[in-house]
């Protein structure tokens, strides 16, 4: 062991902050594509630079997430990077990728005694601001307007939401549908065009208004119908092969033709392979009953995916 790590972290309360979304190297394929570059990625690397666990050095901290900052470099006890900070912590799996949980734990720990500044946050005022620039460059562009984005809007002001108790299915969303209890992923869809609609004072989307009027209220809490129905060009849904901010994104995780799990489509990141969404009941361990509202990383070829709209009011 090192000397920084040779005991038990000290924490804190955490230091304030809203995550910007995980972070995976590129090593981390096909489950995962690399994370885009942020300012979220200099944070971390600021942060273990307080720990020991990366060469302090400002200068050359670049704001791409590599395999080197996630895993550490063998044979260097200065670079152990975020995998030695989670063995440090002893409560997290040591994967290099950063969830919520080690989120958390940088936003709380101390830096150890025998290093600069001990005592003090490794998530310094420093982490705290580029933190705040990376969830802000991370939001979805201005509205225009159209139903499609301001339901994005309305599901990115609920990242973080989490069913409670955990595994029970209980949320506000399901409370809403009339549903609760239940697998969620498409009822938060369905709940974030409807509050859209309600926000632009516009009527209930074709979509739903029609599923109400035939008397199947049940139709969009499961993601294979809403996939048949866009398929078939039915209740104002269609498949597009250029996905725009607010589209819904459907997956089949075993390629077996049966859909999972529906989020909304959100940017690029990569191309047009990498993107990311903002999903309910999804967590980095349970990609379709996950418990929590978060904006994924996905790539388009992992799984069999179809992009879905809704038509505008």
């Amino acid at each position: 062991m090192t000397a920084w790590d040779a005991k038990p972290p000290k924490g804190h309360p955490m230091e304030p902050g809203r995550f910007p979304g995980p972070l995976y190297p590129p090593d981390a394929a096909p489950a995962h594509g690399p994370s885009r570059d942020s300012d979220f990625v200099i944070a971390v690397k600021r942060a273990c630079a307080h720990l020991g666990a990366w060469p302090w050095d400002p200068a050359a901290w670049d704001d791409s997430y590599s395999n080197a900052i996630a895993h550490g470099v063998k044979g260097n006890p200065n670079k152990g990077g975020v995998a030695a900070v989670q063995r440090w912590s002893g409560t997290i799996d040591p994967t290099g990728w950063v969830g919520e949980k080690t989120f958390n734990f940088l936003r709380s720990v101390l830096i150890p005694q025998g290093r600069t500044h001990a005592g003090e946050p490794a998530w310094d005022a420093v982490c705290v601001n580029l933190t705040a620039a990376a969830f802000d460059a991370a939001m979805p562009p201005p509205l225009q307007g159209s139903l499609r984005e301001t339901a994005l809007s309305v599901a990115v002001d609920e990242l973080g939401q989490k069913e409670s108790p955990p595994e029970s299915n209980l949320n506000p969303y399901g409370k809403w549908y009339g549903e609760d209890g239940v697998p969620w992923c498409a009822i938060f869809c369905t709940w974030a065009y409807e509050h859209a609609a309600l926000a632009l004072n516009v009527p209930s989307p074709a979509t739903f208004q029609t599923v109400k009027q035939a008397g199947s209220n049940d139709r969009y809490d499961y993601v294979p119908w809403l996939v048949s129905d866009a398929r078939a060009g039915r209740y104002g849904l269609s498949v597009t092969k250029d996905p725009l901010p607010g589209d819904l994104v459907a997956y089949d995780w075993n390629w077996n033709g049966e859909y999972d799990h529906v989020g909304l489509f959100h940017s690029w990141s990569d191309g047009r392979v990498i993107f990311e969404a903002i999903e309910g009941n999804t967590s980095v361990s349970n990609n379709s009953n996950g418990g929590e509202v978060m904006r994924r990383s996905r790539n388009v070829n992992s799984q069999g995916t179809v992009f879905v709209r809704v038509v505008e009011p």
